[in-house]
């Protein structure tokens, strides 16, 4: 029964009997790790604020190979998202990240770039909160391709030709891009260079820089709605979030 130590964000927690808590935990190293927190819920809980939501901590806990749920010994508090988390729109945007971020990924599989994104989204959020909509566009299209299901909307999906940088493209049912010439319905939903553009900008700037980024008169919504019909076919259950605004790609109401 080996001890693990590694850096973890706390996801989410859970009341278990009348005293202890199941703690889900992103690691640095091992992936989604669930454990039982010991005596959580007491007053004098040795674990105090470590448990909060997205909280940073320096997570120590036994793993019995026969038993999915670890077992928590020590949580050291690094670094707390506590204040940001206290909004309800950060609140409910990482709430949602959170469900699809655990949805997607095996219990337990390690993936450290999942979790410096994650990280990095958190940090992007405290500096930039009215630019939710950006970070949860960025979260997602990442979540997609480090799970290996981003669509590529370099080419065209039947003939494969580079689409030219002011050409209009249509959406198919597998959320690839066709060509005007491939095109079969004209009820496809139409991508033209700005949305390629923010694809392309998210995958190679940090979310901060993404975020940052001046107007366009693109609708991140209206893209993040597309990434959405995405993660939903890729865990097989709807996913959603409430939005209360609608923002252009780069924070303009």
């Amino acid at each position: 029964m080996p001890l693990i130590e590694t850096e973890s964000l706390v996801l989410k927690t859970y009341n278990l009997a009348e005293a202890d808590k199941i703690v889900l935990l992103l690691t640095r190293d091992h992936g989604i790790v669930r454990g039982v927190a010991k005596g959580a819920k007491r007053l004098k809980s040795r674990f105090g604020s470590a448990l909060e939501p997205f909280s940073v901590v320096r997570a120590t806990y036994f793993q019995k190979e026969v038993l999915e749920l670890v077992s928590i010994q020590k949580l050291d508090l690094i670094d707390s998202y506590f204040e940001a988390a206290s909004d309800p729109d950060f609140l409910q945007k990482f709430s949602y990240l959170t469900d699809i971020l655990v949805g997607s990924l095996p219990p337990q599989d390690p993936s450290e770039t999942l979790y410096r994104m994650t990280r990095a989204c958190l940090n992007a959020a405290v500096e930039l909160p009215q630019k939710l909509s950006e970070i949860g566009f960025y979260f997602e299209v990442w979540l997609l391709k480090l799970t290996g299901y981003l669509p590529q909307w370099k080419t065209c999906r039947e003939c494969g030709r580079e689409f030219g940088s002011n050409e209009m493209a249509g959406l198919n049912v597998d959320h690839e891009l066709v060509c005007g010439k491939c095109r079969r319905l004209s009820s496809m939903i139409n991508i033209g260079p700005d949305e390629r553009t923010a694809l392309a900008d998210a995958l190679k700037l940090s979310p901060f820089d993404f975020a940052s980024m001046p107007p366009t008169s693109t609708s991140i919504n209206e893209l993040s709605d597309i990434f959405k019909r995405i993660i939903s076919q890729t865990l097989g259950r709807p996913v959603s979030e409430s939005r209360p605004l609608v923002a252009n790609i780069h924070g303009q109401k």
